[in-house]
């Protein structure tokens, strides 16, 4: 290579950063919410904010009432599933194709309901919560979900190329961790870029690498598909290597027969995993003779995304099999590599450890891409010196930048306005919310586009500052556990998603203010090189040697 080795680093590093920042962006931001977002969206359901809302009752007594929901109104669906209560999540959530014959809306319907009774929360209303923001972090919502999860995983390679290039690059990575110099223009966005980078480091390249495992059968399945060519395909490899799962196949008879109870199959479950509780019920054909019923775990402090699962008959309650109690070594390393990745297993300080290196890498790719900018619009400089103009490359990049970085933020605190000021009773009122969410991102980077200047960076960030600032306040308004309260006597959830609503804000702030001092500085240097070229012409005269002088040599 005619540069080197580390300068081909360098160029890899900046370019593999550059192509894809703006949807990494996107995707570490939505990533670190979803640490939270059993939270996220309990604080959107404020109607659940109440004491009596929050009671506990006995697992078998959900279980039970979310059955006997199912079979009034999900009797036709060919599936059930059924999330109990937990510590993170207080209502049993169900979901069943409500309308099975009908093609035109075959999706599955989501209900939370009381422990307590088994009857629907109607009061409560109806929000994707934190859910939206898992799955736009791998989804991206309006496209394909197959084609979404290439274009992510396409990214998260980019990510790793460079991240590993990143460190090939800077011979002084830890040393230059220590270093910061503020007001030194590219050099101070440089040390911002480096800090945020080594001090996530192996954060970084955990989430990037186990983001790619997640989806590794959809991005290498060449292998499954020879190795059970004649054995099934890849539904027989999936069945061997995760056995226990797959039963979304279960046909149906046509003779129907009663579900049998479900307080048994539990106990039993209990009791094979030495007292651990049953996290999640899938029933497959209810009421037919061919009805399975599977149990699966709950969350525990186990790093293995995969939990173990004992499937039941469903017409008579007998045990067919207990599975994932030991694991094989490679599924376990996968699980557990899954498990890393979404942090499930952490308590919340473990959590929040998560969040804060997810912002972490948020800062990092938003300083890269800003460092690019930066280190491009110094070729303008002469030029904007006189009044040009700078290329159409830097202006696009400048908008990107401008969309992603400051409009991003004021998107999803949006999102969260449209939870608390939109109709409760509304139809599709989840989709709703996240219309509001694209609609405010999309005028924010189309503002952006049209006019990539600092006032807009300082107009889009005092946006984000202000709403993010004020989510307390609104829950005060809207909701019956206001900060002062939830400080006192919870729920922690909505205290703690208040405090870091205000932190949120106290940052953006903070970057208004980082803004305004930038486009002061330049102002006057604006004013400085404008001075410079309205000099009179006596003045210069002047300042220029004679030309006799210069003739000769004596000017010099």
């Amino acid at each position: 290579m005619k540069e080197g080795f580390r300068q081909s680093m360098a160029w890899l590093h900046t370019w593999s950063g550059l192509l894809v920042g703006w949807v990494l962006f996107m995707v570490f931001a939505a990533g670190t919410a979803s640490y939270f977002k059993d939270e996220i969206t309990f604080w959107m359901k404020p109607e659940l904010h109440a004491p009596a809302a929050r009671a506990q009752v006995p697992q078998v007594q959900a279980a039970e009432g979310a059955v006997a929901y199912l079979q009034k109104h999900g009797a036709g669906s060919p599936r059930w599933f059924i999330n109990l209560p937990a510590e993170r999540q207080p209502s049993t959530d169900v979901l069943y194709l409500a309308a099975p014959g009908d093609k035109s809306r075959r999706r599955f319907d989501r209900v939370s309901l009381d422990p307590a009774t088994g009857e629907a929360l109607t009061a409560a209303r109806v929000t994707r919560g934190g859910e939206f923001f898992y799955r736009l972090h791998f989804d991206l919502h309006y496209m394909p979900a197959l084609w979404a999860r290439w274009i992510v995983g396409f990214c998260a390679m980019f990510m790793l190329v460079a991240i590993f290039s990143g460190i090939v690059t800077h011979k002084r990575i830890f040393k230059d961790f220590f270093t910061f110099r503020p007001k030194k223009g590219q050099r101070s966005w440089l040390d911002a870029h480096n800090v945020t980078a080594v001090l996530a480091l192996p954060y970084h390249l955990m989430i990037t690498y186990t983001g790619l495992v997640t989806l590794m059968f959809m991005y290498m399945p060449w292998a499954p598909q020879v190795a059970y060519k004649d054995r099934g395909g890849e539904q027989a490899f999936f069945s061997e290597v995760f056995p226990g799962g797959g039963r979304d196949q279960v046909k149906a008879s046509g003779n129907k027969a009663p579900l049998a109870p479900i307080a048994p199959m539990m106990a039993q479950a209990s009791a094979h995993w030495n007292g651990a509780a049953v996290g999640r019920i899938t029933v497959h054909q209810p009421n037919d003779a061919n009805a399975i019923v599977s149990l699966t775990r709950a969350e525990g402090p186990q790093l293995s995304y995969d939990k173990p699962s004992m499937l039941f008959n469903g017409t008579t309650g007998a045990l067919i099999g207990a599975f994932g109690d030991v694991p094989k070594p490679a599924a376990e390393t996968r699980g557990v590599l899954y498990g890393l990745h979404i942090a499930r297993f952490g308590d919340p300080l473990l959590r929040a450890l998560f969040f804060l290196s997810g912002i972490a890498g948020c800062l990092m790719v938003a300083t890269g891409l800003l460092l690019w900018a930066v280190k491009e619009r110094q070729k303008f400089a002469k030029t904007l010196n006189q009044g040009g103009r700078i290329g159409f490359g830097l202006r696009l990049v400048d908008g990107l930048n401008l969309g992603a970085i400051a409009g991003l933020p004021v998107a999803m605190a949006a999102f969260f306005w449209a939870n608390r000021l939109l109709p409760v009773g509304i139809a599709e009122r989840g989709d709703a919310e996240i219309r509001w969410f694209f609609i405010v991102w999309g005028a924010a980077a189309v503002l952006g586009l049209l006019r990539p200047t600092l006032r807009m960076w300082q107009a889009q960030l005092a946006a984000g500052a202000l709403l993010f600032a004020l989510l307390p306040v609104l829950n005060a308004f809207t909701g019956p556990a206001p900060l002062s309260v939830s400080l006192r006597a919870g729920p922690s959830a909505v205290a703690g998603f208040d405090l870091v609503a205000i932190a949120l804000g106290l940052g953006l702030a903070g970057s208004v203010w980082i803004v305004e001092r930038k486009r002061r500085k330049s102002m006057a240097m604006r004013q400085q090189a404008e001075k410079k070229q309205s000099a009179s012409p006596q003045q210069q005269e002047l300042q220029q040697p004679s030309p006799a002088l210069a003739a000769s040599g004596q000017g010099s």
